[in-house]
């Protein structure tokens, strides 16, 4: 065998040997997403509840998709959320409506350097992103703001941490309050090692949070329990003994 036919045979092998890496690197990921998947869609089924049937102890989780809630009795105009976080001042209430998107608790600093902070929050939000939920509620439990849910209006998903910053936190009885589990930052590109990592760090997060709002972290069995496709709808009791309501209002 000649030279030029050895280095043909060497680059040859070499070309294999990095396709078979990136062959199996994307076999290892796609078996993770199968893994993290499939449990889910096993705890799932087309015929469970949607968020509008009312719901009783025991019978608490709903079906539940950030960007086709449905509209019914009691939850107004939640499918057509903005996309992002409202600021609407009325009196002395300042009213956030709509999905909590990356870079919102940004844009609500920045609000609020051109006004005081009003003393009532209202909230009716399905959600999304817990890093600006967090960084909000400490705004807000900063400024001393009352934070309260009303009739007919939901505060779902990562909702709740917001809910919890007020130094007083009203919830009518008819409105919707839930918790499931969450992705911090979730890169289909990592590892799983380094997906559940991030995970694990955002919960730890979650946890230091609500300890320092005063919230019963016995919450968290019910968020860490219930996918992110699903909801899991806090009876008034419930919201009381875990201190995420000071008063049910009704």
């Amino acid at each position: 065998m000649t030279e030029r036919t050895r280095r043909r045979w060497s680059a040859a092998l070499g070309i294999k040997l990095i396709l078979g890496v990136q062959i199996a690197i994307a076999a290892i990921l796609l078996a993770s997403d199968i893994a993290r998947v499939l449990p889910r869609a096993a705890l799932l089924s087309p015929d469970a509840p949607r968020l509008t049937q009312p719901v009783e102890p025991g019978d608490q989780t709903r079906r539940y998709d950030r960007r086709r809630v449905p509209t019914g009795p009691g939850v107004p105009g939640t499918s057509d959320m903005p996309s992002r976080l409202l600021f609407e001042v009325d009196g002395d209430t300042l009213t956030l409506t709509g999905a909590i998107a990356d870079g919102d608790a940004d844009r609500f600093t920045d609000w609020l350097a051109a006004r005081p902070l009003p003393a009532t929050i209202a909230l009716h939000s399905t959600g999304g992103s817990v890093t600006d939920a967090l960084a909000i509620g400490d705004r807000l439990r900063a400024g001393g703001a009352t934070t309260e849910v009303r009739q007919g209006q939901v505060c779902l998903s990562a909702c709740p941490y917001i809910l919890a910053a007020g130094t007083e936190r009203r919830v009518h009885e008819e409105a919707y309050v839930g918790v499931h589990q969450h992705y911090f930052g979730e890169n289909t590109a990592l590892p799983a090692f380094l997906a559940v990592e991030d995970i694990q760090r955002g919960q730890g997060e979650v946890l230091v949070y609500l300890d320092t709002m005063g919230i019963d972290l016995r919450l968290m069995q019910h968020a860490l329990s219930t996918p992110p496709e699903d909801i899991y709808i806090l009876l008034p009791n419930e919201l009381e003994r875990y201190a995420l309501a000071t008063e049910i209002t009704g």
